[in-house]
């Protein structure tokens, strides 16, 4: 199962990835047309920003913003308090991780939940993007299905399979 996790966590976290770098590319290519614009203007022309530039921006980080998730929690790379484990022996250490674990699904599925209704409110609303005139709700899946792949690892760490070791071996916590 960790192959097909992987695989799917990680193609997802490059394409919200391939996201970010889009919006980073059309903000420099924004901020230079700004840059051009007050180059022009002494000689009497003008250079427009890209029209719909904040809809685009708002709509992309929207999407893309929690791609990368599923990911780091595949990783064991979100945060974890040394504190708590600290004077905890093998046992303890073990449970304290499945109850960050279960916190973790029980949190992206929750999250999920109000992502779904919040879509479905949107759509219902046909609400659109004010220059670009997009529809927002579909910007809304690629958040919801981070949510749900997030809460589906952190469920299969959570029966085992991807708790190798306890929680030493993935979170960095070792025995000392």
């Amino acid at each position: 199962m960790r192959p097909v996790l992987e695989r799917i966590a990680t193609g997802w976290a490059l394409l919200g990835g391939v996201i970010l770098l889009a919006i980073v590319l059309v903000t420099s290519a924004n901020a230079g047309a700004f840059a051009l614009d007050r180059l022009a203007r002494p000689f009497g022309g003008t250079v427009g920003a890209l029209p719909g530039y904040e809809d685009f921006v708002r709509l992309a980080i929207s999407a893309a913003a929690l791609m990368v998730m599923p990911y780091c929690q595949l990783r064991r790379g979100h945060l974890a308090v040394d504190l708590f484990f600290r004077g905890a022996d093998r046992d303890g250490r073990r449970r304290l991780d499945r109850l960050w674990l279960l916190g973790m699904a029980g949190l992206s599925l929750f999250l999920a939940y109000w992502m779904l209704l919040g879509m479905l409110e949107t759509r219902a609303d046909g609400a659109l993007s004010r220059v670009l005139g997009w529809p927002e709700w579909p910007f809304y899946l690629p958040g919801l299905a981070s949510l749900l792949l997030w809460a589906a690892i952190a469920l299969w760490q959570l029966a085992g399979d991807g708790a190798a070791g306890g929680p030493g071996a993935e979170t960095g916590h070792g025995d000392g």
